[in-house]
């Protein structure tokens, strides 16, 4: 998978991107991950962006064309795949309006052969970007933050994760939280008593069917009292 972001601010990316199982991903070839400074398409002498929104009110908008600029050139990239089918990407602004970041988003967006996230800032992104140049808007919950930095982090992070080969056991992501509509089970490790709590004999017992009883119905009871409208099934709501 090939991975664009365009951003005013590429040096935050470079700790997540060299860290942890993206780093790893990432070294091995498993994903292609390239950060574009926005600037970098701006016609501007001082390489501004942005200019104030019409109609007044606070804060700066950034302009429409270095993103379409952008987007257009690192379109002329793209390569070939058997059979001689080219490559497109999938254009994502990242956005507090736009779909809530799932498990389920994440699976489809991992589908994809080549994504292009788009990080916004200030006071906004000019409404043409969404209309005319974004395949999807997506948000990672209903809050506001500083910038479009952050929530692109998060999706890299959660699309890498389930490509093949990005992690050593094929079926972490399988039991992970939110996968079959169910919170993780709970885990244990060593010792087996730590202040008075002790990790449950079911575990200790060797019985991999009783084990595997056990957290399917640990998951369940944790779902249930903690995020009770996952059991409705968001899955059913995807696209």
């Amino acid at each position: 998978m090939r991975i664009d972001v365009l951003t005013l601010f590429p040096e935050v990316f470079e700790p997540v991107l060299k860290s942890s199982i993206p780093g790893r991903a990432i070294a091995q070839g498993v994903a292609q991950v390239r950060v574009h400074n926005l600037r970098d398409w701006s016609k501007d002498k001082h390489r501004k962006v942005d200019d104030r929104p019409y109609g007044g009110g606070p804060g700066m908008v950034i302009r429409p064309e270095p993103f379409f600029d952008a987007v257009a050139e690192l379109k002329k990239s793209g390569v070939r795949t058997p059979p001689s089918k080219l490559r497109t990407p999938w254009v994502v602004l990242m956005s507090p309006r736009g779909e809530t970041l799932t498990q389920d988003v994440a699976r489809r967006l991992a589908q994809k052969p080549w994504l292009i996230l788009l990080c916004g800032h200030y006071e906004g992104v000019d409404e043409r970007v969404r209309l005319g140049l974004a395949d999807q808007e997506l948000s990672i919950g209903d809050y506001v933050l500083t910038c479009g930095e952050l929530p692109a982090m998060v999706v890299i992070d959660s699309v890498i994760r389930l490509l093949p080969g990005s992690l050593g056991d094929r079926t972490s992501v399988d039991e992970e939280s939110f996968s079959g509509n169910l919170l993780e089970y709970p885990q244990y490790t060593r010792p087996v008593e730590f202040r008075g709590m002790r990790v449950p004999d079911v575990l200790l017992s060797g019985d991999l069917p009783r084990v595997a009883e056990w957290r399917k119905l640990q998951a369940l009871r944790r779902t249930v009292s903690q995020r009770p409208d996952l059991i409705d099934g968001p899955s059913s709501q995807s696209n």
